[in-house]
């Protein structure tokens, strides 16, 4: 079978988490042939793959939504759109009453329009935005809601023109636009789809808004009912959902997923593979340090400066503390050296960034692990704690929560939860796991138990091959 996995923002540009998870399934599944449809920012990522792909990897199609910025079209073309086309449009951007995907796609993909700037030139667009205007935003300037309107529908046109690599079964890894190319897919091939989804992405792109400098105020519901938009699109065409815990399951329907439709099939690991770390290394830990450790990618949606001011607290009342941070620093730059003006700031000593490192290599060493993202899915970095014996502080996001405190598993605690952004509350937590070697001891083994026995990696992949078989025959 040909599966097109249809992955934004993440695989083959990005390491870890979902991108670890991609590489996973086509890896463990020689059976099928598989391609990606890699959705990114940048075009500056181009041909910067991070992984070696498997070899039944067919091959990656790359779309960058940068792209426009080679195209031309004269100011005020019309096209002479359809009243019902006109409205579908409009539906589309406000928000408001149903849209047809089928008829937009078609639409958009017409040969009407040269490229995108040719549609968004037009004077029929204009007309809609014009109305939009009148109708809901009279008291703000038109062209500030013009531009806005603009950078928002921009990236969606440029994917509904591309094309898309034909297979027998698609799979989109998020909703969003990776869910959209999905949709155009099998409004144009005929073909099954499936959605994996991670975190609720339009929960993640809501939270963003509301903190964006670069919304203004009265059109960040705009943007918001757009993203929700989107994702109604792929719950309504998937012909199955797939999400990772029972939370999640429970948020994809209140925002209008067909119960019947949604599965869970939570991450696994191959414990075998950490059964060597669950006792910590002797050599070189005569010094009497605490050593405590983060797998993460430097990026904002990570918080790591709620981490780095955490630490703070604890290496004042633990001299003795030190913190590695393990991950890639080189995705957000800017961030990165935000960070590090942070640790100057406050003088913390102890606190390293080792950069991309081969995890087996570090998590054994560690006496916590430490989580404090914003907005997660079903964190690898947690199983792969757990599975190393390792208790673990994470914020109450995602599926943290379950993994580490169970759904009346019997298994017990395998760490503790903590409140988004509040570093005293992260750093108490770290400082009592750091005085208590017994409880570490005790949470790192029902940790170990829980993902043992609830999060294996070969009942994840038995799993997708069987909905593969069932849904792509």
């Amino acid at each position: 079978m040909k599966i097109c996995l249809i992955a934004e923002g993440s695989y083959p540009y990005v390491t870890g988490g979902v991108s670890t998870w991609i590489n996973t399934l086509m890896s463990e599944m020689p059976e099928h042939e598989f391609g990606i449809y890699a959705i990114s920012a940048d075009s500056k990522r181009k041909g910067q793959f991070l992984y070696d792909f498997p070899s039944n990897f067919m091959s990656v199609k790359e779309v960058f939504l940068d792209s426009y910025g080679k195209e031309r079209s004269r100011w005020g073309r019309h096209f002479k759109l359809t009243s019902d086309e006109s409205q579908n449009l409009a539906s589309l951007i406000s928000g408001d009453g149903e849209t047809d995907w089928g008829k937009l796609f078609d639409l958009l993909r017409s040969k009407k329009f040269k490229n995108t700037v040719d549609f968004l030139s037009s004077r029929d667009y204009f007309d809609i935005v014009e109305k939009l205007a009148k109708e809901t935003y009279p008291e703000v300037p038109f062209t500030e809601l013009y531009w806005t309107v603009n950078s928002m529908i921009l990236p969606l046109l440029i994917l509904v023109r591309e094309e898309i690599p034909e297979a027998d079964l698609y799979h989109s890894v998020s909703t969003g636009y990776a869910g959209i190319v999905g949709v155009l897919a099998k409004h144009l091939y005929g073909k099954p789809l499936i959605l994996t989804e991670h975190g609720i992405y339009s929960r993640e792109r809501e939270e963003e808004i509301i903190k964006a400098d670069w919304v203004k105020g009265e059109f960040k519901d705009l943007w918001i009912r757009y993203f929700y938009t989107l994702s109604g699109a792929i719950y309504e065409a998937a012909d199955e959902v797939i999400t990772l815990f029972h939370r999640n399951k429970e948020i994809e329907v209140e925002l209008g997923c067909p119960d019947e439709k949604v599965s869970i099939i939570p991450n696994g690991v191959e414990i075998e593979q950490y059964a060597h770390l669950l006792k910590r290394h002797e050599d070189g830990y005569q010094d009497g340090m605490v050593r405590i450790g983060a797998i993460v990618r430097v990026v904002a949606i990570k918080d790591i400066k709620t981490m780095i001011q955490g630490f703070a607290l604890v290496e004042r009342e633990i001299p003795n503390a030190i913190f590695y941070i393990m991950g890639p620093v080189d995705e957000d730059e800017t961030y990165y050296e935000e960070c590090c003006q942070l640790i100057d700031s406050l003088q913390v000593k102890n606190i390293h960034f080792t950069g991309l490192v081969d995890v087996h290599e570090y998590i054994g060493k560690m006496d916590v692990i430490v989580l404090t993202s914003i907005s997660e899915g079903q964190p690898l970095a947690i199983l792969e704690a757990m599975a190393s014996g390792k208790p673990v502080v994470a914020t109450n996001v995602g599926g943290c929560k379950e993994l580490l405190l169970g759904k009346e598993d019997g298994y017990g605690p395998a760490g503790i939860i903590c409140p988004v952004l509040h570093y005293g509350e992260i750093a108490r937590a770290i400082i009592t796991l750091c005085k208590d070697e017994k409880l570490r001891e005790a949470m790192g083994q029902n940790g170990y138990e829980r993902a043992r026995e609830l999060y294996k990696k070969s009942e994840f992949i038995e799993k997708y091959r069987t909905l593969y078989q069932t849904v792509g025959g």
